[in-house]
C-alpha cells in the first residue's frame, strides 16, 4: 500500500480528535504552492520543469516525514481500510481528498476514467484554452478597436489544430498535476468504476480488465460521481455533425454554419468559439428569451454586445424535436424545428453541424445505491441534506454517506462541488458545516465574461413577496464606461448590478457583465459567504485604476434606509492612528 511521504505507513493516518494539519508543515506548503503554481498554468510549462519541481517537492516531503509520524502516532486504530473513500476523482473528489488529509483521514479515490473528471478534461479547463486562443483571433481581427489604440495589423490567420492542441495538452498538464498532488501526500488511487456493496464497503473494477478491481472499506464514503452531457429524446449523436461539448472540445473541424441547441454557459461559450473562428451561428432555444438562465437585464445587455453584432441568428420558443446527421462537407444536418407550446412544426433548418448544449445528467447509474437503502430521484439525482449526507428512501440520513457535485444536482458547477467536498469531510470530522449555495459564483467566460453571485433581481423579488418584504428590495448599478482601466482598454461595454436590502443592507444578488468579470465577481461572492452587508463593504478601499473600482463604485453607491451616507467612524482615523501619505 502507497505510503505517505515515501515512509509513512498510510494506515497509521486515521480518524482523531485533533486532527493532523499537513498544511502547517513546510513540505506541505510547498506541495501546494507547486499544484497552485502548475495547475493555472498555460501549457507552456514543459514536462522536465514539472517533474523536477515535483520531485523536489516530495525530497522536502519525505525530510518531514518523523513530524508527520509523530503526529499520527496519536491516531485511534480503525477497523475499516480507509478513513473515507472518494467515488470519483474530478475537482470535487479532488478537493474532497486534499481536505481529508489536511484533516488527518486516511483516503483513497476511486476513478474509473480520469483524474480531474469532466471539469478538467472535457469541460471548463479545456474550454478555456479554446476561449483564449479564439479571443486572441477575435482580438487581432478587431481592425477598428485596434486601430483607435495606434496598432495596425496585417491578416490574421490561424491554425485550428494548434489551437486543439492547446486545449488537449493544457488538459492534459492538469490532470497530471492533480494526480501528482494527490500521490505526493499519500492519497491512494485505485483504478475502476466505484459500486457500493454495503454501509462502508465499495467494489471497484473496469469491464474487460482482469488487472485491476477489488473491494474497499471506508468509515465514510463519499459518492462523487458527477455528470454527462444530457441530450434531449429525438437528437442522434454521430460525434461529427450532431456532436455534445466534450465533442466540440476536440476541435476536429469548424463548420461554416452551426445551429446551437441551448443558450446557457455552454452554448454561449461555445458561440464565441466559433464566431471568432469564422463560423456562422444559430440558437436554438426552448424558452421566449435567450440566456434565461441570467438576471434580465444583464442577459439584454450581454445579446446586444455577445450575439446582435456577430454572426448569430436565433430561435426562441421551440424545439429541436427531430435532427438528422449529416455528412461534412457533402450533406447538411436536418433540424426540425416545433413551437414550444403548440407542438407544431414551424420550420427546419439545413445547417452544417449541430451543438447540443442543453445541460448536463448527473452520472449515477451502478452506484448500487438500493445496497444502503437509497435511491435516485426521478432525474437521476441523488437526494442530500443541507451537510451532504445521503437521503434514503424515506428522506432520512444514510449514515457516513455523503453525495457532492453534479450527481446531487444542487449546484452543477466544479467548484461548488469542492466546497461541497470540503463540507462534507468537516461534518464527518466532527465539525458540522453547512454551504451556503448563494455565496458560490459563477461565470461565463466569454468576451466579454458574464458573472454572478445569489439571485437575479427577479428571484429576488420573488422571494420578497413571498415573505412579506416586497418594497425593502432595491438595486443599485454602474458602468464600465466610467472605469479608468477600461477605458484604457477601449472595454467600456458592461455593467454592474447589485441586489440588495435598503433596510438591513443585505446583499442578495451581485451581478456582472464586463472585462474580466469572472474575476471581479469573488469579492462580492465572498462578502455573501461571510454575512457582510452593505454598511460592512462600502468603504473598503481599491486600488487605482483597476477594474475593481467597477465594484467600488457599486457598493458606494448603495444606501441603507437610517444609515448615513458617510459612515464618520470609517471616515475618521482614530485617535493616534498613523494616517499614511501617498508618495
Amino acid at each position: 500500500m502507497q505510503a505517505i511521504c515515501g515512509g509513512l505507513p498510510t494506515t497509521s493516518l486515521v480518524r482523531q480528535s485533533r486532527p493532523i494539519h499537513l498544511a502547517h508543515l513546510p513540505a506541505w506548503q510547498g506541495m501546494r504552492s507547486l499544484y497552485s503554481r502548475t495547475s493555472s498554468a498555460v501549457v507552456g510549462v514543459q514536462q522536465p520543469a514539472l517533474v523536477s519541481q515535483t520531485r523536489r517537492a516530495l525530497q522536502a516531503c519525505r525530510a518531514s516525514k518523523p513530524a508527520v509520524m509523530a503526529a499520527a502516532a496519536k491516531a485511534a486504530p480503525s477497523n475499516f481500510d480507509y478513513d473515507l473513500i472518494i467515488i470519483g476523482c474530478g475537482v470535487g473528489g479532488h478537493g474532497a481528498a486534499l481536505h481529508a488529509v489536511e484533516s488527518g483521514l486516511k483516503v483513497a479515490v476511486i476513478e474509473g476514467h480520469d483524474i480531474g473528471g469532466t471539469c478538467v478534461n472535457r469541460g471548463c479547463v479545456p474550454s478555456k484554452a479554446l476561449l483564449a486562443a479564439s479571443g486572441r483571433v477575435r482580438e487581432f481581427k478587431n481592425a477598428q478597436h485596434l486601430k483607435s489604440m495606434g496598432i495596425q495589423v496585417g491578416s490574421v490567420d490561424f491554425d485550428r489544430q494548434g489551437i486543439a492542441d492547446h486545449a488537449n495538452n493544457l488538459a492534459s498538464t492538469i490532470q497530471l498535476n492533480l494526480k501528482r498532488s494527490l500521490e505526493a501526500i499519500g492519497v491512494d488511487i485505485l483504478i475502476g468504476n466505484g459500486k457500493l456493496t454495503g454501509p462502508n464497503s465499495v467494489k471497484y473494477d473496469l469491464p474487460g480488465r482482469v488487472d485491476v478491481g477489488g473491494t474497499v472499506t471506508g468509515k465514510d464514503i463519499i459518492i462523487a460521481s458527477g455528470s454527462v452531457p444530457f441530450v434531449p429524446p429525438g437528437i442522434p449523436i454521430d460525434g461529427k455533425t450532431v456532436f455534445t461539448s466534450d465533442h466540440a472540445l476536440k476541435l476536429d473541424w469548424i463548420p461554416q454554419w452551426i445551429a446551437i441547441i441551448g443558450s446557457g454557459y455552454i452554448g454561449l461559450e461555445f458561440s464565441d468559439v466559433y464566431t471568432a473562428l469564422g463560423s456562422e451561428v444559430t440558437f436554438i432555444e426552448a424558452l421566449p428569451t435567450l440566456m434565461p438562465g441570467f438576471d434580465k437585464e444583464i442577459a439584454r445587455l450581454a445579446q446586444r454586445v455577445l450575439i446582435n453584432p456577430r454572426n448569430i441568428d436565433f430561435h426562441t420558443n421551440v424545439l429541436a424535436t427531430k435532427v438528422t446527421p449529416g455528412i461534412p462537407g457533402v450533406e447538411p444536418v436536418k433540424v426540425e424545428l416545433t413551437d414550444f407550446k403548440t407542438k407544431e412544426v414551424v420550420d427546419t433548418l439545413e445547417v452544417d453541424a449541430v451543438l447540443v448544449a442543453t445541460g448536463r445528467a448527473p452520472f449515477t447509474q451502478g452506484l448500487n445505491l438500493g445496497a444502503v437503502g437509497a435511491e435516485t430521484d426521478r432525474r437521476g439525482f441523488i437526494p442530500v441534506d443541507d451537510y451532504m449526507q445521503v437521503l434514503d428512501k424515506d428522506g432520512k440520513p444514510v449514515p457516513h454517506l455523503y453525495c457532492i457535485g453534479d450527481a446531487n444536482g444542487k449546484l452543477m458547477l466544479a467548484h461548488a462541488a469542492s466546497a461541497q467536498g470540503i463540507s462534507a469531510v468537516e461534518t464527518m470530522c466532527g465539525r458540522k458545516h453547512k454551504l451556503n449555495h448563494l455565496s458560490v459564483p459563477a461565470a461565463c467566460f466569454t468576451h466579454p465574461e458574464v458573472s454572478f453571485v445569489g439571485l437575479t433581481e427577479e428571484q429576488a423579488r420573488e422571494k420578497a413577496a413571498a415573505g412579506g418584504w416586497e418594497e425593502k428590495v432595491t438595486t443599485v448599478k454602474t458602468s464600465f464606461k466610467a472605469n479608468s482601466k477600461a477605458l484604457a482598454e477601449k472595454e467600456g461595454e458592461g455593467m454592474a448590478k447589485m441586489i440588495y436590502r435598503k433596510d438591513t443592507g443585505e446583499i442578495l444578488g451581485v451581478h456582472i457583465f464586463g472585462l474580466h468579470a469572472a474575476d471581479l465577481i469573488h469579492e462580492a461572492s465572498n462578502a455573501v459567504a461571510t454575512g457582510q452587508t452593505v454598511q460592512d463593504i462600502k468603504f473598503n478601499v481599491h486600488a487605482h485604476p483597476t477594474l475593481s473600482e467597477v465594484l467600488d463604485e457599486l457598493f458606494k453607491g448603495a444606501h441603507v434606509e437610517g444609515v448615513p451616507k458617510v459612515s464618520p467612524s470609517a471616515a475618521v482615523p482614530s485617535e493616534g492612528a498613523k494616517v499614511p501619505v501617498a508618495a
